[in-house]
């Protein structure tokens, strides 16, 4: 393209307080704009910025991976966003494509049915269909996060997990518990995974809350990736194994929403 660009049209919504920030922004809505590499020349005609200030910016973004230097000068997205971006998609695509199978499963139990996904060494509730008839109160609300190896879920991803980083894991959190049955033993926990691996569901016998147990199965997208996984909890007393596989199936129609083909 010839002639000279055209800066960036005015923003219409709030503008972020830290100026740094939205130099930032601008600079990646430019790069977006365009498939090819930019030229540093050309951005800074679009943003306004001075050659030094969008400089150094773009320097600290190559060193996030949030943007690409091909060649000196020029600039391109970098493959950190399209991470992010997968990440984001995955998480919203496995929520739409849950939450009417979870609600069908409630209808069965009576009982919190949770959707929750894998965040470093947690897991994080992103959905959850519950109803007050349960009588039961359930500290992990949607957004809530609990230790991988105390939770259903979260033992669903350790078992899918590569054997050294299961033994990173202890080393990095201790397997510190939270009830006097929690696994705190790497050897313990390694043979429940074993277990998981085997049986493809996963469970939390009062490890993460005393009187609360819960079992999960796990969801998979269509390149047969473990995204994110489905559980029920309920008073200890009032888990009924029967459930379990309805569980797995309304696991299984999720991933199959996903694209996900045994």
């Amino acid at each position: 393209m010839t002639g000279k660009q055209s800066p960036l049209p005015p923003k219409t919504g709030p503008t972020p307080t830290i100026q740094v920030i939205e130099r930032m922004f601008d600079l990646l809505d430019v790069l977006a704009s365009h498939p090819d590499p930019v030229p540093l020349k050309q951005l800074t005609e679009r943003t306004g910025l001075h050659p030094s200030t969008a400089h150094r910016i773009l320097n600290d973004l190559v060193i996030g991976r949030f943007v690409d230097r091909p060649e000196a000068g020029s600039y391109r997205l970098g493959m950190r966003l399209l991470e992010l971006g997968n990440l984001v998609k995955a998480r919203l695509d496995v929520r739409d494509a849950a939450l009417g199978p979870m609600r069908e499963l409630h209808k069965l139990t009576h009982q919190p049915v949770n959707l929750s996904v894998r965040q470093g060494d947690e897991i994080v509730y992103i959905e959850r269909t519950y109803s007050e008839r349960s009588g039961m109160q359930v500290v992990r609300a949607v957004g809530g996060r609990a230790p991988l190896h105390l939770t259903s879920v979260g033992k669903l991803f350790l078992a899918f997990d590569d054997p050294q980083r299961v033994r990173a894991y202890a080393t990095r959190t201790g397997l510190a518990g939270h009830t006097r049955n929690s696994i705190t033993d790497l050897g313990r926990l390694e043979r429940e995974l074993s277990q998981v691996r085997q049986t493809a569901v996963a469970r939390d016998d009062e490890e993460l809350e005393l009187g609360v147990r819960c079992f999960a199965a796990g969801i998979f997208d269509d390149q047969s990736s473990l995204v994110a996984g489905l559980s029920v909890s309920a008073p200890a007393d009032r888990l009924e194994e029967s459930w379990l596989e309805r569980v797995r199936a309304t696991a299984a129609q999720i991933s199959l929403a996903l694209g996900h083909r045994r």
